[in-house]
């Protein structure tokens, strides 16, 4: 079982990354200088105008050190990794199952039910523990909805059936998705999802921890040995990597949801710290995106029991364990993908 590392965000513009020994050293335009042991490392993220010397990418690529370059307010430019470990035959199995529609139809039905439960267990965790400060038929109707679609999704359907099927839970869960904020300021409404770009703090808090999330499963399936760019539920699109959106939608609610809701909730971002750009855009500055970072780190430090293998693991282990899972799923050990569902 892979141990559970750290990731290296680097957020301050004009910042060097070097390769000394095994070591990462970092050095800011302020000459401040500091080592982090590649061994103890599991991927690593640049905001904006961050560069790194030849000799470390070749150093991480050669030690499956996945290093990601977002734009300073967290859209994903680019990755350099190293030759995609793991058997050949696996990656065959993807790519012959990614052409099937029916074994595609499967996987993807798998991975949508473990979404639109955990997006619906998020909705009665908001009703157990905030009953009185949310409308509460308006969650409940949205509950019922999520139960269907879950219904729906138990028998074999299409793959066409099914996105239609988690288009409309989705509408269902953030049509309501308002209620869960509980915060007064009205800079923190949502009324609804919109990205590329966000058009308020909400939006713009969301897509960043979505963006985090992408990175570490992109991760977790490169170790695997999976190509994180062919999907079953997001189909081939160049630069897009189709099978770490597929498995993050089974995290979505519960934990990049559920974390940014935290962080608005309990004060520990606050509206100054989202800026308007003349194009309507919203974006977070520095120190938000730092605290952000921090509490992303912490969270996924948080233990919880896995559904499939009935073990306390970390949370940011579970993303390692869903991509070992699918790998044995499609080698045939296993005779379908088991989802994560979150209680």
């Amino acid at each position: 079982m892979k141990k559970l590392l750290n990731t290296l965000y680097v957020t301050s513009q004009g910042t060097y990354l070097s390769k000394d020994g095994e070591c990462v050293v970092v050095r800011t335009e302020d000459g401040e200088k500091r080592r982090f042991p590649a061994h103890v490392l599991d991927g690593i993220v640049c905001f904006g105008n961050v560069l790194c010397s030849p000799f470390l990418l070749g150093h991480c690529a050669e030690s499956g050190l996945c290093v990601s370059f977002l734009t300073e307010n967290g859209r994903y430019l680019a990755g350099v990794s190293g030759p995609q470990s793991g058997n050949v035959l696996l990656r065959r199995a993807q790519y012959r199952s990614a052409d099937d529609d029916g074994a595609s139809a499967g996987i993807a039905r798998s991975i949508l039910s473990g979404k639109v439960a955990n997006s619906r267990a998020v909705l009665r965790r908001c009703l157990r523990d905030h009953g009185g400060r949310v409308d509460e038929a308006r969650v409940l109707s949205a509950i019922a909805m999520l139960d269907d679609a879950a219904a729906r999704l138990r028998g074999p359907v299409p793959l066409d059936v099914a996105r239609g099927i988690e288009g409309q839970a989705a509408n269902a869960y953030f049509g309501v998705f308002d209620e869960l904020i509980l915060a007064g300021a009205p800079e923190f409404r949502f009324a609804g999802r919109n990205r590329r770009p966000p058009l308020d703090a909400v939006n713009c808090l969301l897509s960043f921890v979505y963006t985090l999330l992408t990175h570490d499963i992109r991760s977790a399936l490169e170790g695997v040995g999976l190509d994180p760019q062919v999907g079953f539920l997001h189909r081939d699109r160049p630069g897009r990597p189709g099978l770490a959106l597929d498995l993050m939608e089974e995290f979505r609610s519960f934990l990049a949801d559920r974390l940014a809701l935290s962080l608005i909730n309990r004060g520990e971002v606050a509206t100054r710290g989202f800026v308007a750009k003349e194009s309507g855009a919203v974006f977070m500055d520095d120190d938000t995106r730092k605290t952000v970072l921090t509490a992303w780190q912490k969270r996924k430090q948080d233990e919880v029991l896995h559904p499939f293998l009935n073990e306390r693991i970390p949370l940011g282990m579970a993303f390692h364990v869903q991509a070992r899972l699918l790998a044995r799923a499609l080698r045939g050990d296993l005779d379908g993908y088991p989802p994560f569902f979150w209680k």
